[in-house]
C-alpha cells in the first residue's frame, strides 16, 4: 500500500506543467479580474438599467454578437418584470436564429470513479471511503456501448473520467478507440457511436494531442467556480485540482494541441451565481481574443446531493429556480452563438423550461453509475454515482415530449466529421447558416432513430413535426431538396449515416 501511495504521489507531482500556464498569462495575471467583475455588478445593482439600454443590448444579442461585461452585468440586474419577459423571449429568438428548433441529445458515460482529488462537493472524492470504486475494462466498455448504441439509439456520448494514474491518457485513448469500434444491429439498420465528446481532467499539451488524434469531438472541462478563494476552499491543497491556473488555461492548451472544439462550464452553487455568469463571459471573450473561437458549448449544472459529501447540503450559495432561469437567459444572450447544455441533474419541469429559454442540448435515458447501462438497474444507487439525478426518464419519453413542444431531436454528428469546427463553426453559427446544415442532418438522423428505436406513440407524434420540417426544407432550401429527399428515402429503406 505504501508503494502504491508513493507511486500516486509521484504521478500527482508530475501532472502540472507550470510552463503551460505562464506562457498564456499577462504579466503573471489570469483573465478573471475579480475586482473588476464585482465593481461592474455593484454599479448596475445600484440603479435599474433603463429600458432603452436593455433593448439595445437585446438587439446586439439578436445580431449574434458577444456582449461586453458591462452589458452582461446590466442584464443580470434587471428587476422590471416586463423587461425580464422580453429578455426571455429574445433568448429563445436568438436560439432559434442560430440553432433553429432542434434539440441535440446525447448520453453521459462514466468509465471510472477513481480520483486523486478531494473536491468537497463530489461523491468520487479521494477521502470518500464509502463509495464503490470501479474502472471499466475495455470489454465492459463494449457492453455499455452495445446498450447505448444498439438498445437506446444514441449516436453521441460525453465520456467522463476521474483523475488517477490508472485512468490516465492511455486509458482514455484506448476506451475512446473501443467506443468507436462497436457496431450493433438494429431493427432496420445498425447502431454506432459516431462522436465521443470528452469530460476529462485538465491535460497537458502532449496529452491533448493524443486526444485529438483519437478523434474526439468536444473537449469539456468546467472551471467549477471562477472565484479564486472559493476555488481554493472547495479544492483542498495537495491535490492537482487545487491549482486554479492549471484548470483555467486547459482550453488554451487544447487549442495549441489542435483541438478547436471545446466546452466550458460552472457548478452553480459554489459561489454567487452572478459572479459565475460573468466568469463564463470573460472566459468566452478570452478564447475569442486569443483564438477567434469561443466555446462550442456552455454547461451550467447546479450543485446536487452527493454521497458522503455534506458540503452539498449547505454551501451557502444554492441557486433557486428563478435565479437559475435568469442565469440561463443571460448566458444565452451574452454568448449568443454557443450551444447550451441542460442535463438530467434537473427535473423534467426545469428541463422543459430551460429549453424554452434557449438551451440546445440535453441527455436522456441517463445512467451515471459505473457500468449502469449494461447492468440495466432502474434505481439510483448513491454509492456508485457522483451525484443524484433529477430526471431518469427514457429517451423515448423525452423525445415524445420535445415533439409535443414542437422540437425535433437531432442525433447529428456531421459537423465534427466534415470539419465544421473552430473558426468555421463560429462563422456559420454567427451568420445563422449552421442551422440550415443542421436542419437537414437533424431530419435524417431523427428518421433513423424513429425507425430503429421509437415506441409507437412517440413515432406517431414525431411524424407530424418531421413532416413539418421536411416541408420547411422544401420551401427554404429548394436547390438542395432533391438530394435531401433522396437521402431521406434511402434511410427509410435501411441505409444509415447519410449526411450533408
Amino acid at each position: 500500500m505504501a508503494v502504491e501511495l508513493d507511486k500516486q504521489d509521484s504521478w500527482i507531482k508530475d501532472r502540472i506543467k507550470i510552463e503551460e500556464i505562464v506562457k498564456y498569462q499577462d504579466k503573471g495575471k489570469d483573465f478573471i479580474p475579480e475586482e473588476e467583475i464585482v465593481s461592474k455588478l455593484e454599479l448596475n445593482l445600484k440603479k435599474e438599467p433603463d429600458s432603452l439600454k436593455i433593448k439595445d443590448i437585446l438587439s446586439k444579442s439578436l445580431s449574434i454578437q458577444t456582449l461586453t461585461p458591462d452589458e452582461t452585468a446590466a442584464l443580470l440586474n434587471v428587476k422590471d418584470k416586463k423587461l425580464l419577459e422580453e429578455m426571455k423571449r429574445t433568448a429563445l429568438e436568438v436560439k432559434k436564429k442560430v440553432y433553429d428548433n432542434r434539440i441535440v441529445t446525447f448520453a453521459p458515460l462514466y468509465l471510472n470513479n477513481l480520483c486523486v482529488n478531494n473536491c468537497v462537493y463530489c461523491g468520487f472524492r479521494r477521502d470518500n471511503k464509502n463509495i464503490k470504486r470501479k474502472i471499466l475494462s475495455l470489454e465492459e466498455v463494449k457492453k455499455e456501448i452495445e446498450v447505448l448504441a444498439g438498445g437506446i439509439g444514441h449516436k453521441r456520448l460525453i465520456v467522463v473520467y476521474g483523475e488517477a494514474p490508472e485512468t490516465g491518457i492511455e486509458y482514455i485513448r484506448k476506451t475512446i478507440e473501443t467506443i468507436y469500434e462497436v457496431k450493433v444491429k438494429t431493427k432496420k439498420g445498425w447502431g454506432q457511436i459516431r462522436r465521443v465528446n470528452v469530460n476529462a481532467p485538465s491535460l497537458s499539451i502532449e496529452e491533448l494531442k493524443i486526444l485529438h488524434k483519437a478523434g474526439i469531438g468536444t473537449y469539456q472541462v468546467f472551471q467549477e467556480t471562477y472565484h479564486h478563494n472559493t476555488y481554493a476552499r472547495v479544492h483542498p491543497e495537495g491535490t492537482i485540482k487545487n491549482n486554479y491556473q492549471w484548470r483555467l488555461y486547459c482550453m488554451h492548451r487544447a487549442f495549441e494541441a489542435g483541438i478547436d472544439d471545446v466546452g466550458i462550464g460552472v457548478l452553480f452553487g459554489l459561489y454567487d451565481w452572478k459572479f459565475e455568469v460573468m466568469g463564463l463571459l470573460y472566459h468566452a471573450r478570452e478564447m475569442e481574443r486569443m483564438f477567434n473561437v469561443g466555446p462550442h458549448t456552455v454547461s451550467f449544472p447546479r450543485l446536487e446531493p452527493a454521497f458522503h459529501a455534506p458540503f452539498t447540503q449547505n454551501s451557502g450559495y444554492k441557486v433557486c429556480d428563478e435565479d437559475f432561469k435568469r442565469l440561463i437567459t443571460v448566458i444565452r444572450l451574452a454568448i449568443p452563438y454557443t450551444g447550451m447544455i441542460i442535463t438530467a441533474r434537473e427535473n423534467a419541469r426545469m428541463r422543459r423550461e430551460a429549453i424554452l429559454l434557449g438551451c440546445t442540448q440535453t441527455d436522456a435515458s441517463t445512467r451515471i453509475g459505473i457500468g449502469a447501462y449494461s447492468e440495466r438497474y432502474d434505481e439510483q444507487e448513491e454509492k456508485r454515482q457522483q451525484f443524484l439525478l433529477g430526471d431518469t426518464r427514457s429517451i423515448d419519453e423525452v423525445i415524445r415530449e420535445f415533439a409535443q413542444m414542437g422540437y425535433i431531436t437531432s442525433f447529428c454528428t456531421a459537423g465534427y466529421r466534415c470539419g465544421r469546427t473552430g473558426e468555421c463553426i463560429m462563422e456559420l453559427l454567427k451568420t445563422g447558416k449552421e442551422g440550415k446544415f443542421c436542419k437537414l442532418n437533424a431530419v435524417l438522423t431523427f428518421r433513423e432513430w424513429l425507425d430503429d428505436f421509437a415506441g409507437e406513440e412517440t413515432k406517431a407524434i414525431a411524424e407530424k413535426i418531421l413532416n413539418k420540417e421536411i416541408e420547411e426544407i422544401k420551401q427554404n432550401i429548394p436547390d438542395i431538396f432533391p438530394t435531401f429527399i433522396g437521402y431521406y428515402e434511402r434511410i427509410k429503406q435501411g441505409e444509415r449515416d447519410l449526411y450533408f
